[in-house]
């Protein structure tokens, strides 16, 4: 019998290293390439049909080697497999065009969804699967391991140790994964510090994981994606506040929760110091979360309201009010927020009881998905934080009251004791350019079949959809008792749609009877008390001033 060769993968790696340090010549110091250098650099060390994980997060982007790996020669280097959290730059897809690359995984394309959609209907770009964080970052430890990992940090000192400050996101999973398994870890750097003179605030990223660092021509692009405008937030995003707050936090006294991004749930943040307050539910809701920093819930935390915030991410401008409120964030002893997606995707799917956020399209068994006809923006966090987690053990008052709600009277396996985690749809009926958020059925199902997809990519299973709030009212799904119930309290609050006008009106008005659908005369709220005036900050400007002026907007969010 041959005998087997146990560390192919050890050869492998340090023949790229070598042929990287023959064509670098004299342009390698140590780890550090100089930068004119790069596009050396990055035909060295990849090779065709590899898969390389390229960071690009919901906020961070290694930018700099995005731009070159789309200048290499595709002669040399072509056939990649990229795998890679969110889509958000152009050159994230110039790849594709450019015959660098041929297969993707990832789980958000936001600014991307409509070319992606193009690429793929042109066979451009073969999908493996929308995934989403926690469950890709879990494939880069199984079989979507990376062989070249492309990171951004914000400084590396003369041996290769990172610091990736406030929005270290996804390099740790990504470092490790491709470190520990025989890859290559390139990356690119805001700052290059000498130890004698300067040093590092902290090491996120150890030097012995890291192979080449580049210091690039320009900072690495960061996304304020959490930052919500309170000018911008209408009555109608008030009234549904209110109802979130009355009608299902304060009902199930949720006090570990997650907040999807929007301005439906910014409005609730900013609601808390006030219609919170006059409600008395100062210290029995909303006191523990899993949130990048968002702006709008600086008054909340003023107030006494949020007593920890693990993030995601960062945001700009946050970075002074975070060091100066470290009793509430994940911060080091240099003062600065260390955040970390995996971690937090993780917290959100066991250790939060509620999460709310939005969607493009609901359809009438409860399924969700913002991947529309024209549009593929993944599901970034969604599926993962908008799951019930079957191997919860740990009870809280919140996740008990909704488990027995949902198999009340159910005998057998279905009405085994257990707890049950809240996750909210909150949609206004009509979308923009009055798009219907509510359908008979999800294009999911014809992108499927575009895409040749093993299943239809719907973001939220409605097995797992405990209610949906509209300006019309709250469905709680967890009373429903059949398909048909379950149908007519989804079609009684999707207002004038063609599925809310398709209603049965006799047992729409049955299951309001039974407290299935809720209006806000219902919850006792007056609609009319829905002003704008309840916001705890009504500008940007009102947010700065609630932070002592330690909140610093990004540009295009200042307007004076």
């Amino acid at each position: 019998m041959d005998r087997m060769n146990w560390n192919t993968k050890a050869i492998a790696r340090a023949d790229r290293l070598a042929r990287a340090r023959h064509e670098l010549g004299s342009r390698l110091a140590g780890k550090r390439v100089a930068t004119e250098a790069i596009g050396t650099l990055l035909e060295a060390t990849i090779e065709p049909g590899d898969r390389v994980c390229l960071e690009g997060n919901n906020q961070k982007q290694a930018d700099f080697l995005a731009k070159a790996l789309n200048q290499v020669d595709p002669r040399r280097v072509h056939g990649l497999h990229m795998v890679q959290s969110a889509l958000a730059l152009p050159e994230h897809l110039d790849l594709f065009d450019n015959g660098i690359a041929s297969r993707l995984d990832f789980s958000f394309s936001g600014p991307q969804g409509a070319r992606l959609a193009k690429l793929v209907s042109a066979k451009r770009i073969e999908i493996g699967a929308i995934h989403t964080y926690l469950e890709l970052f879990a494939r880069y430890f199984i079989d979507l391991t990376p062989k070249v990992a492309l990171v951004a940090a914000h400084a590396a000192d003369a041996e290769g140790n990172l610091y990736t400050g406030p929005n270290t996101e996804d390099t740790p999973a990504i470092v490790e994964a491709t470190a520990f398994s025989g890859g290559i870890v390139i990356a690119q750097v805001n700052e290059l510090v000498d130890a004698r003179t300067t040093s590092l605030p902290r090491i996120d990223i150890p030097a012995d994981w890291v192979d080449f660092v580049v210091q690039a021509p320009r900072p690495n692009f960061i996304e304020p994606l959490f930052t919500r405008d309170p000018s911008q937030i209408s009555e109608i995003q008030v009234l549904m506040a209110m109802m979130a707050i009355k009608g299902i936090y304060a009902e199930y006294g949720v006090q570990r929760l997650n907040h999807g991004i929007g301005f439906d749930t910014a409005a609730i943040e900013l609601l808390l110091p006030t219609y919170g307050e006059s409600l008395g539910l100062k210290g029995k809701i909303c006191k523990h979360w899993a949130l990048n920093p968002h702006p709008a819930l600086i008054p909340a935390i003023e107030a006494g309201w949020v007593q920890s915030v693990h993030s995601f991410g960062s945001e700009l401008g946050m970075e002074e009010y975070i060091r100066a409120r470290s009793d509430v964030f994940f911060t080091g002893a240099d003062g600065s927020l260390r955040s970390n997606r995996a971690f937090c995707q993780a917290a959100g799917h066991y250790a939060c009881d509620l999460f709310i956020g939005s969607t493009l399209q609901i359809d009438l068994d409860g399924n969700s998905s913002t991947a529309t006809l024209g549009r593929i923006t993944g599901f970034g966090g969604a599926p993962n934080m908008g799951a019930d987690a079957r191997g919860r053990r740990h009870a809280s008052p919140a996740w008990l009251k909704a488990g027995q709600e949902a198999r009340a009277g159910r005998g057998g396996a279905s009405g085994t004791p257990r707890g049950q985690k809240l996750v909210v749809q909150m949609v206004e009926t009509f979308r923009e350019h009055m798009q219907p958020a509510f359908v008979e059925r999800l294009d999911a199902w014809t992108l499927q079949e575009q895409a040749g997809m093993a299943l239809p990519p719907i973001m939220i299973y409605g097995e797992d959809v405990t209610h949906i709030l509209t300006e019309e009212g709250i469905a709680n799904l967890l009373l429903c008792r059949s398909d048909e119930e379950r149908e007519q309290a989804i079609r009684g609050v999707a207002g004038y749609t063609a599925v809310g006008l398709a209603r049965d009106r006799r047992m729409v008005e049955d299951l309001r009877d039974r407290g299935v659908i809720r209006r806000p005369e219902d919850l006792g709220i007056d609609p009319r008390q829905a002003t704008r005036n309840l916001l705890a900050a009504r500008s940007m400007r009102d947010l700065v001033r609630a932070s002592h002026g330690l909140y610093s907007p990004p540009k295009r969010f200042r307007n004076w």
